[in-house]
Formats: C-alpha cells, structure tokens, sequence
C-alpha cells in the first residue's frame, strides 16, 4: 500500500484528488494540508510514502519550501502545479504533474512515482505526457546534489 499525503490550498480541488487517488483500493490518502505547517504536522503524525504538493500555497508558503522540508523527513514529492518550474529540481521532487491533468494521467503518474520509490529499474511505459520526472531533464553537466542550491541561488 502507498499513503500519500495532499498538499493543496484549493479545498475543493485536494478533495477531487483524494477521491482519485482512493479509487485504487493500494493507496491511501493520509491527510490534506493546505500550507507548510499543516503539512508537517501531518507529515509527523503519520508519515507517508508520497506527497502530492501544489507550488502555491495558503500563507504564503511555497511548495518548494514544503518540499525540501518533506525531504528532510525522507518524504519524496510529486509537484503537482499548473505552472511548472523552468528546470529540474531534483533534490527537491520526484519530478512534476502539469494541471490540468485527468484521472488517467493522476493513475499513470502514481504508478511511476511508486516505481521510482520502490526502486523499480523498470518504469511502467505509459507515462502520462504531463508527468516531468527531473532526474531525466537534469542536464549532465549538473550532478543530482547542486540543482537545489541552483535553484536557491536563482530564486532565493
């Protein structure tokens, strides 16, 4: 089974997410948050496998931030945001689902999420053609563990 966790300000739409993602009977939703603080609160009392994370938040807060924060916790992420970042982030997420997206591309983009946690050599070939996983965009030039302080030194 995979427990995700939501992070999502829009209410209504975290609860469309979280009927899609429990439409698989192996994944579980552990809690929706809708900021940094909510989200590690959830985070620290039930960890999860996975957690789904808009880039903007309510109170001001970034999903970038929550990200790295998750991350500190051994929590991968999967940004889910209409406006993408420019490049890869890899330190900070698994890669990123573009909205609008159907249940179809939600489904697809779990499974290979779940493949990258698991380990999975074999990613699943049906790949939603919205899902950017960073570790292939990362450009060969730029080792895994400087793309955060790139993107620190960009946007501070």
């Amino acid at each position: 089974m995979l427990s995700i966790l939501i992070v999502e300000d829009n209410m209504l739409f975290a609860e469309t997410l979280r009927q899609l993602v429990e439409l698989n009977p192996l994944y579980v939703v552990t809690a929706i948050a809708e900021d940094s603080a909510s989200a590690l609160d959830a985070a620290a009392a039930r960890k999860p496998d996975l957690a789904l994370v808009d880039l903007q938040l309510a109170n001001g807060t970034s999903g970038f931030a929550v990200a790295a924060k998750l991350g500190d916790r051994g929590i991968p992420c999967l940004f889910t945001t209409g406006k993408p970042p420019d490049f890869p982030i890899p330190d900070l997420a698994l890669g990123c689902l573009v909205k609008p997206f159907s249940e179809d591309d939600l489904v697809r983009a779990l499974k290979t999420a779940e493949d990258l946690i698991r380990g999975r050599h074999c990613l699943r070939p049906s790949r939603p053609d919205n899902l950017q996983l960073y570790a292939e965009e990362l450009p060969p030039e730029v080792p895994p563990g400087r793309a955060y302080r790139l993107w620190r030194a960009a946007f501070g």
